[in-house]
């Protein structure tokens, strides 16, 4: 029999009460509000009411650098939640909310997969509580009234050339990368060119993400600059009298969302930060809840351990306080082999049959890119484990080479089947982590706040991604020395690259040396809180394929939702 589909598995799973789930949980019942049976809203008084329960121990999921083959980190971080309950400890997971640009263009649904899920499936990948449309609907309020704020007058002074703050959707549209606004007529605005970026690439769901409350939210919104005078002085969203207006959009959006697993472990879904421009992490707020929740909080870091834990580490933790306790990294054969260089994978292509073969010596040489993640994770204190999420037809030579990796590095390796079999395929991992997290471990993050701009982008280029050295363009040296000026040298940075290399260079696989990472550009989320260097064509705004996952959903004859993966 074919293995079943995730959406058909989703479709067979008996569903716990949302208010039995929050209550094992501890949540308070008036905290909770109901979204259907199939989502609740978390409000923010649970913070308070649950802080004097048990801390959890604090375990952050990761991956080894993406392939096209995909290495399985929702669905390891789920099956891993759903795993502790086989070991009489109970587990919260912390994801973020998918984009429906993605759902509908070419990466699909982001719920985990197989018999690791959250669910219900189609709430989860499509809308969910609306918060999504809440941020877009904050960001292009504040793009409104920008150009309001040009018509009548510009009694700020922005500069036309120089108005940052674009507007957002929550689809993939390469036709709106960039437009002219204004056309028509004197009374239909002023004329100038701006452009659409997807919601996740927004600077008020980075703020979102990384808010611990509502009235910090609401400081972060006021922060957010808008544009520039001609003498480059910040103008911001605070200065144009929108950041109020802005955060009473988001006085929904900012309470986490509770779901479940297949198998009723619990699930906080919030916020969806891009995780190139961005942090790629879910909100503070949620581990806030959730670090109260039970036994473990796994939250999950987007990309690999260069991109969103080292997001996690020297960004997320350094605004909610939280310190881990140890670390998971997700690694597969195919994953390891594909960095090996030595073969051409394009999705939606059959594989090479060499990937599939035994070959040990090929796994220990694409396996320096996961030697430099181990690295990475202890660079920062973390006691991490690898996850070997392994595949139907992987051969024991090459699972055995990447514990002989680990072993190099003296971190705990387990093998998962969490995707066939849920929790109980992951006990192994379970029972490792367990371990992990009970070791002490002296957390410790990259840079200090008081280092300068360029000391931090170098701390984390030569020794997260492995560079020799930075280079500035003329623009990008200007531009620090602007940020530096306006006060801005104090946050931390979020460096843009591609999420295919540890290095700036999606070609470059494995773990590269001997290059320098190259700044064409930097630019100031002064509301979130950090300045990310652009390192790259760094695209905010995806483009639809040839035949979109949009092509294949549909409802039947019943009213049921189809094609959805």
């Amino acid at each position: 029999m074919p293995f079943p589909s995730d959406l058909e598995i989703a479709n067979q799973a008996v569903l716990r009460p949302l208010a039995d789930i929050a209550s094992d949980a501890g949540i308070p019942h008036d905290s909770l509000e109901m979204y259907g049976k199939g989502a609740a809203k978390i409000s923010l008084d649970a913070i308070d009411q649950m802080s004097d329960r048990p801390r959890a121990a604090y375990v952050v999921v990761s991956a080894i650098t993406p392939t096209p083959l995909g290495e399985g980190k929702t669905t390891t971080t789920v099956g891993l939640g759903q795993a502790f309950q086989y070991l009489d400890k109970s587990a919260t997971i912390a994801i973020r909310q998918p984009s429906m640009g993605p759902t509908f263009g070419i990466k699909g649904g982001a719920a985990g997969g197989g018999y690791s899920q959250v669910v219900p499936m189609e709430l989860f990948n499509l809308h969910l509580t609306g918060d999504m449309h809440a941020v877009t609907a904050a960001h292009n309020l504040c793009s409104a009234m920008v150009d309001a704020h040009l018509y009548h007058g510009n009694e700020a002074g922005l500069d036309i050339h120089n108005i940052t703050w674009r507007r957002v959707l929550d689809v993939n549209d390469r036709a709106l990368r960039n437009i002219n606004i204004g056309l028509g007529g004197r009374l239909d605005g002023i004329p100038r060119e701006t452009g659409f970026d997807i919601t996740a690439a927004s600077e008020v769901m980075a703020a979102l993400a990384l808010c611990t409350s509502l009235q910090d939210l609401r400081t972060r919104l006021g922060r957010i600059v808008v544009g520039y005078t001609k003498a480059g002085t910040p103008v911001t969203a605070e200065e144009i009298g929108a950041a109020g207006a802005m955060a009473v959009l988001l006085i929904e959006a900012i309470k986490p969302n509770l779901m479940q697993t297949l198998e009723g472990t619990p699930a906080l879904v919030h916020t969806g930060p891009f995780g190139n421009i961005a942090t790629g992490n879910s909100s503070i707020v949620a581990d806030q809840i959730g670090i109260h929740t039970g036994d473990f909080l796994l939250t999950e870091a987007g990309f690999g351990a260069d991109m969103g834990a080292e997001r996690f580490f020297n960004i997320k933790c350094r605004y909610s306080g939280i310190a881990p306790d140890a670390a998971v990294l997700v690694a597969t054969v195919r994953g390891l082999k594909a960095h090996s260089g030595n073969h051409r994978i394009v999705a939606g292509r059959p594989l090479p049959e060499a990937l599939l073969a035994e070959n040990p010596d090929e796994v220990h040489m694409g396996g320096d890119n996961l030697r430099k993640q181990l690295a990475n994770m202890q660079l920062h204190g973390a006691t991490p484990v690898v996850a070997i999420n392994v595949f139907p037809g992987d051969h024991d030579a090459d699972i055995r080479a990447i514990h002989e990796i680990a072993d190099e590095y003296g971190a705990r390796a387990a093998v998962t089947n969490h995707f066939s079999l849920g929790g109980k395929g992951a006990i192994e991992l379970a029972e490792a982590v367990a371990e992990a997290a009970s070791e002490p471990s002296e957390f410790r993050m990259l840079y200090t706040d008081d280092m300068s701009l360029k000391d931090k982008i170098h701390a984390v280029a030569t020794k997260v991604y492995g560079a020799d050295g930075v280079e500035y363009s003329a623009q990008a040296n200007k531009q620090l020395a602007t940020y530096t000026d306006a006060g801005f040298a104090n946050l931390p940075v979020c460096i843009a690259k591609t999420h295919l290399s540890l290095s700036h260079d999606s070609k470059l696989k494995g773990a590269p040396t001997g290059w320098t990472l190259p700044v064409r550009e930097v630019r100031a989320s002064v509301g979130a809180g950090f300045v990310y260097p652009i390192c790259g064509d760094m695209r905010t705004m995806p483009g639809l394929g040839k035949t979109p996952a949009a092509k294949s959903i549909d409802i039947d004859s019943d009213g049921n939702i189809v094609g959805l993966s």
